[in-house]
């Protein structure tokens, strides 16, 4: 009698043929069912941090309002451990809605407030984020002045031509639009003109320690050069040391974003009473 057959996940029959990529199947999978469990609970909240003019007082320019969600234990998830995962699945474009209808929820909070929200490419096509978007103008129409979205340069890039378009038509409303993580992806300058973005947002792994990289300080200064070029607002994310901003603000950047000014927070100053201002 022949051994019966042992059932084995990583055999050449498998369709998941070593253990590493079985991990990191397994992990996604984790991690989608407990975004799906937040975002059907609508456990989602904004944390917001400040990006800051170099000149001047460094007053806030405007903030950034950060997509994150709660898991079953109840603890804060931020987006960089989830949104790769979710990115090209409805639960993104569920993210995406979400975010904003937080993001209108702070505009109409405190008048006086500039607000970034995050947003993929793919949501442009996605009815229920524009009717999210509309529903927000439509209540708050002072809120489209005060609104910047972010669009990553991986993402804008994957359908450049309904970008610029979909730019065109906001930009008429008011609202601004930011290219965020600039230099992480390859951006074609064909259509960097043509995208008309009113701020570029240089990508981290540039701006951390570059007062002793030299490498990224001939490219910082570049990306600076081509913001001015393209009449666009320039801001160096991850800023986390004195020293850092002291090189950025000698190399001409507009503002400054990062845990050296402030963490993301849940409670942002207008969210804080009075009293505990004072105190």
């Amino acid at each position: 009698m022949s051994a019966p057959h042992q059932s084995n996940e990583f055999d050449q029959t498998s369709p998941v043929k070593d253990p590493l990529t079985y991990a990191l199947s397994k992990r996604d999978r984790n991690v989608t069912k407990m975004v799906e469990n937040a975002v059907r609970r609508k456990q989602v909240m904004l944390a917001f941090q400040p990006v800051i003019l170099a000149s001047g007082e460094n007053p806030v320019a405007f903030y950034e309002g950060l997509i994150r969600v709660l898991d079953d234990s109840g603890r804060t998830i931020p987006a960089a451990e989830f949104i790769e995962v979710v990115e090209a699945h409805e639960t993104g474009r569920i993210i995406d809605c979400l975010a904003l209808e937080c993001g209108f929820q702070a505009l109409a909070e405190e008048p006086t407030l500039r607000l970034s929200i995050n947003m993929s490419a793919r949501s442009i096509g996605y009815q229920r984020w524009i009717n999210t978007l509309h529903d927000g103008l439509k209540q708050n129409p002072s809120a489209g002045e005060r609104l910047i979205l972010e669009i990553t340069e991986t993402s804008a890039m994957q359908m450049p031509e309904l970008v610029i378009s979909f730019m065109e038509n906001l930009q008429m409303k008011g609202i601004s639009f930011a290219l965020d993580d600039f230099g992480a992806g390859f951006t074609a300058f064909r259509h960097l003109r043509d995208f008309y973005f009113d701020i570029l947002k240089i990508d981290g792994q540039f701006i951390r320690g570059i007062h002793t990289n030299p490498d990224n300080q001939v490219l910082a200064r570049a990306l600076i050069g081509i913001a001015r070029q393209f009449d666009m607002l320039s801001v160096a994310e991850s800023v986390e040391s004195a020293a850092d901003v002291n090189f950025l603000c000698d190399a001409g950047i507009d503002c400054l974003q990062g845990y050296y000014f402030a963490a993301p927070t849940v409670t942002p100053p207008w969210r804080i009473p009075a009293a505990r201002k004072s105190a």
